[in-house]
């Protein structure tokens, strides 16, 4: 059983009506994020069918206003970036999308979870709604994706952001303590016997959020099983999978690779972050030919949920130039 509310068909599904935007509004009351003097935006729950795959998004703002696509990381969703989503749609009309096995998108039918598909389900979004020149923001998984796609179309974005991600450097040699951990985070949240057993594990592994945000989107990354457990959306669907080559997001891009994205970009990195390292960020940022770098404080690797005040701030200043 699903906990959350999405849109059932192609149709738009308006969620402003919603407990869940209202719960919504409450955290972002409560991080000093709203403007009393502001209507409610555009916000929209739709499914799009590209690639032979129904791709579910969420729609903020005017058509009209300039885009910003958003990618979420591993194991999480669309729903992520909700915070900075409401935060932005009075100026921008925002799609953020739950890619491929994640959120309530399918699983697709041929078990493909690599990078390169992910890249195009998002240009085939983009194009269904008919956006060009949009403004490019990845998180973790979602930053290598958006890599991955700026790489394949290099006239698609006239900015790009990468959250707390960088591609593989020279010499590395496996995942980091930081990135060790969030697999470990990821294997040991597949199942619970309660709604609090399920915040106790998140708690324990993000100290930035507060227990009662946490509460608040547990329905995105949660369903309910037949028996009443708890189970993570997209792990109880990727331990159905059969182990194979190529379900998983393979490769990262080369340092070689990104030097021909040449539109503005921003490399965001946690100041806590145990999965980018600042030498690391730097490198980056460096080979990136319009590259820039911020540090955001108060937070690690999910910068945009952990600090999105100091996140938007940096971003914000970012897209002003």
């Amino acid at each position: 059983m699903y906990l959350n509310r999405f849109a059932s068909s192609t149709k738009p599904t308006d969620m402003t009506d919603s407990d869940e935007f209202k719960s919504l509004l409450t955290s972002a009351s409560d991080l000093g994020l709203t403007d009393s003097n502001e209507s409610n935006p555009r916000y929209v729950s739709r499914n799009v069918v590209v690639n032979g795959i129904r791709i579910h998004l969420l729609e903020w703002g005017e058509p009209s206003a300039p885009t910003i696509l958003l990618l979420h990381g591993a194991n999480q969703s669309s729903h992520s970036w909700d915070l900075v989503s409401l935060s932005l749609a009075q100026q921008f009309h925002i799609v953020a999308i739950d890619q491929r096995a994640h959120g309530d998108t399918e699983w697709p039918r041929d078990g493909e979870t690599n990078r390169e598909s992910m890249a195009l389900d998002a240009h085939a979004v983009l194009k269904a709604l008919d956006v060009e020149n949009a403004i490019v923001i990845g998180h973790s998984m979602g930053g290598i994706v958006a890599m991955t796609l700026l790489i394949a179309y290099p006239n698609l974005a006239s900015r790009a952001v990468f959250v707390d991600i960088a591609p593989e450097l020279p010499g590395s040699s496996g995942p980091n303590e930081g990135q060790k951990q969030i697999r470990e985070f990821i294997a040991s949240a597949r199942e619970f016997e309660s709604i609090d057993a399920y915040i106790d594990r998140v708690v324990d592994y993000d100290p930035f959020r507060s227990r009662e945000h946490i509460r608040r989107t547990l329905i995105y990354n949660l369903m309910q099983r037949s028996d009443g457990k708890y189970v993570s959306k997209n792990g109880l669907r990727r331990a159905a999978q059969p182990t194979r080559p190529g379900n998983e997001l393979g490769t990262r891009p080369t340092i070689e690779d990104i030097r021909s994205i040449d539109c503005p970009a921003l490399v965001v990195r946690g100041g806590e972050s145990r999965v980018l390292t600042v030498e690391a960020a730097t490198a980056f940022q460096e080979a990136l030919p319009a590259g820039q770098l911020t540090t955001v404080p108060d937070c690690g690797h999910n910068v945009h949920s952990q600090n999105t005040a100091g996140f938007l701030e940096a971003l914000t200043t970012f897209l002003k130039v």
